[in-house]
């Protein structure tokens, strides 16, 4: 479980809504709970804004946003825009089902880096029904193109399929990153049939982690009965991320390059919390969060979100 008593700083990934314009009500769609460990005042929140193409909005300053916590507006006390590099993991299943794919896989994910920002930390995680980092077992990371792609050959395709145990793995893994936004690229159909873990160990991980997780099928080796693509998701929406379906080759390969960019038009904000008139909170109750965004004129802007987090002194141990 993502749990650092310790640390000062709880990022939050976010993807935020516009707020109503004057005179105008708005309702942001229906959320699930997500619960994280805050460290104490200073509470971050990565945030992208979408319009009505699933298309990131960059170049919004910060006078356009609004943050609530438990129903009260907070003071925005730092705001970062802009293009910055990440650390990202990418997650690929590479099973029996895989075996006629590797060409694919390959052109997906080396779109996906060529269109990443030039600083990225990257790593790959490959899994059948072992789970193995791509990389040098010395390299945690890297920015090396041509490295990242090795990385995704380093191993035959076959066999069974842990994909709980993979996402467990690179959460795990991205803790290690250096820069504050963290994303996860998961390629899968969501089936597992090997995992020590189980599909509610892997959710309730990505519930407590700070990283946004994007997941995206091959369309060639999609079975029904056999994928999960409610488990998909149901993993990127934990996260504030997004679950793509291509219908097609030469449409995987266009959602691997819109999620890089996506991932590069983002925003960090920052309040440390202010009560205002509420009633204190037990340990462990959640705080709630809530970002808006107010963009004359735009109405297309949708919103997806952690929305809460727990206080760090908490005796919870979920």
């Amino acid at each position: 479980m993502w749990r650092r008593r310790a640390q000062r700083i709880v990022f939050v990934s976010a993807f935020c809504a516009a707020a109503p314009l004057l005179g105008q009500s708005s309702e942001t769609p229906q959320q699930d709970e997500q619960v994280f460990k805050a460290g104490a005042e200073l509470v971050v929140l990565h945030v992208n804004v979408f319009d009505g193409r699933s298309d990131a909005v960059p170049d919004l300053p910060q006078s356009a946003f609004a943050i609530y916590e438990d129903e009260k507006p907070q003071e925005i006390s730092f705001f970062s825009a802009g293009d910055v590099p990440v650390t990202v993991g990418l997650v690929i299943d590479n099973s029996t089902s895989m075996l006629t794919e590797r060409p694919v896989v390959l052109t997906g994910t080396t779109a996906f880096a060529e269109s990443s920002h030039p600083e990225d930390q990257m790593f790959s995680v490959i899994f059948n029904e072992d789970v193995r980092g791509g990389l040098p077992a010395t390299v945690d990371f890297t920015t090396n193109r041509m490295q990242l792609r090795a990385s995704l050959q380093q191993y035959p395709a076959g066999g069974k399929t842990a994909f709980y145990d993979a996402v467990i793995e690179g959460l795990d893994h991205l803790e290690k990153g250096m820069y504050q936004k963290h994303v996860l690229v998961v390629m899968s159909d969501g089936g597992d049939n090997a995992s020590r873990h189980t599909e509610k160990e892997m959710l309730d991980r990505v519930a407590s982690s700070s990283a946004i997780v994007y997941t995206i099928v091959d369309p060639d080796v999609f079975t029904p009965g056999e994928a999960k693509p409610d488990v998909l998701r149901r993993l990127a929406k934990l996260s504030g991320g997004v679950a793509y379906f291509p219908k097609n080759e030469k449409q995987l390969i266009g959602d691997f390059t819109e999620m890089a960019r996506n991932i590069r038009r983002g925003y960090s904000i920052g309040y440390v919390p202010v009560a205002g008139d509420v009633q204190p909170h037990r340990h462990g109750e959640p705080h709630k969060v809530k970002v808006v965004v107010n963009v004359p004129g735009r109405k297309d802007l949708t919103v997806h979100v952690r929305n809460s987090y727990a206080d760090p002194d908490s005796s919870d141990t979920r």
